[in-house]
């Protein structure tokens, strides 16, 4: 799914709806798409804790009410020509503020505050509290005057209920002791669990065998684990 031209594809399978965990922020969301007030939030966390997951479901559920959204990743290049129609847009995402350039940081100031007098929903991520940033003054100054919202980190049991249900998406069911397995030797990574999975998905298609510990094991060049 395209945005408004925009390069950046957006991973239909991150709906608010199967965001696990985090309650609280998620009838904080769903209680500004009733408001007819903009808000904005910032949300942080570590890697793989949801980030991306609620800033493109947030942007997915805006198209879905047919409202133009945008979701913007800050590690890549802004596209300025943004400020030429900010005001048709209901809501835009900025994911990944911490990794911005310096040479962008005027621009995001710019479009976070164009965005900001033309009424329209603001939510941005970072992996820390806006004063922890390290970018301008002013942006830190500006995201510190949002609602500052915290995401829980999953534990292994949440970590699985999330992989579960894009594996059930893709008609996928894993035995729960391949998840204990990659815990172990790959990682608990959300981010990194589902690249891997989406690998091992391939390989297992191309060699018509089972998603099991010892194809896994195999795959990975695991051996004695």
């Amino acid at each position: 799914m395209n945005q408004l031209g925009l390069p950046i594809s957006l991973n239909s399978s991150m709906l608010l709806e199967n965001f696990v965990a985090n309650e609280e922020l998620l009838r904080l969301i769903n209680q500004l798409f009733l408001n007819q007030k903009s808000s904005e939030l910032y949300i942080y966390g570590a890697s793989g804790s949801g980030k991306t997951h609620v800033l493109q479901g947030a942007v997915l559920k805006s198209l879905a009410d047919d409202k133009n959204a945008l979701y913007i990743d800050c590690s890549d290049s802004l596209p300025e020509h943004l400020v030429d129609f900010i005001d048709q847009i209901s809501l835009i995402s900025f994911d990944n503020v911490h990794l911005i350039a310096k040479e962008n940081e005027e621009i995001f100031f710019d479009l976070f505050n164009r965005a900001r007098q033309s009424e329209v929903n603001i939510f941005v991520s970072g992996d820390s509290l806006p004063v922890e940033l390290r970018v301008m003054k002013d942006i830190k100054t500006r995201l510190s005057l949002t609602a500052v919202f915290k995401l829980e980190e999953l534990n292994d049991d949440l970590t699985v209920m999330v992989i579960d249900s894009q594996m059930i998406q893709r008609n996928l069911k894993i035995d729960s002791k391949v998840y204990k397995y990659l815990f172990k030797n790959v990682s608990r990574d959300l981010k990194k669990l589902l690249s891997t999975l989406d690998d091992l998905d391939k390989a297992s298609l191309q060699s018509k065998k089972p998603i099991s510990i010892p194809f896994v094991r195999e795959f990975l060049n695991l051996n004695n684990q």
